[in-house]
C-alpha cells in the first residue's frame, strides 16, 4: 500500500466520521421540527448527505457505477424542494388572503 492510498482512506474516513455526526444531526432536526418545513429541509440535507456518502464510496472503491444513483438523488432531493417551496408559498398566500377577508377587531 502507498502512502499516496493511505492519505486518500485516512480523508475519506475522517470525511465518513463527519457525514455520521452531520446525518446524526439533521435526523434529531427532522425529529425535533418545530415546523413542517424544518422538516423538509432537513430531509432536503439528508439526501445531500446520502449523495456524498455515495460519493466517497465510489472513491474507496475507485468506481463510478454509483454516479447515476447519485445523478438521480440528486434531482429527487431538487424536484422534492421546489415543489415543497411552492406548496409552502401557496399556503402562505391563502392564510394572507383568509387574514385580508377578516375585519380587524381592534378598529371597534
Amino acid at each position: 500500500m502507498n502512502p499516496v492510498h493511505t492519505a486518500v482512506l485516512v480523508m475519506v474516513g475522517l470525511g465518513a466520521l463527519l457525514l455520521v455526526a452531520a446525518a446524526t444531526l439533521t435526523i434529531a432536526r427532522m425529529a425535533r421540527g418545530p415546523s413542517s418545513l424544518d422538516r423538509v429541509v432537513a430531509a432536503d440535507v439528508l439526501v445531500a448527505i446520502v449523495i456524498a456518502t455515495l460519493a466517497a464510496e465510489a472513491i474507496v472503491n475507485d468506481h463510478a457505477t454509483t454516479l447515476p444513483v447519485m445523478l438521480v438523488l440528486s434531482l429527487l432531493g431538487f424536484a422534492g424542494a421546489v415543489s415543497i417551496a411552492r406548496f409552502v408559498a401557496e399556503r402562505d398566500l391563502a392564510v394572507r388572503w383568509r387574514d385580508a377577508d377578516r375585519p380587524d377587531q381592534g378598529q371597534q
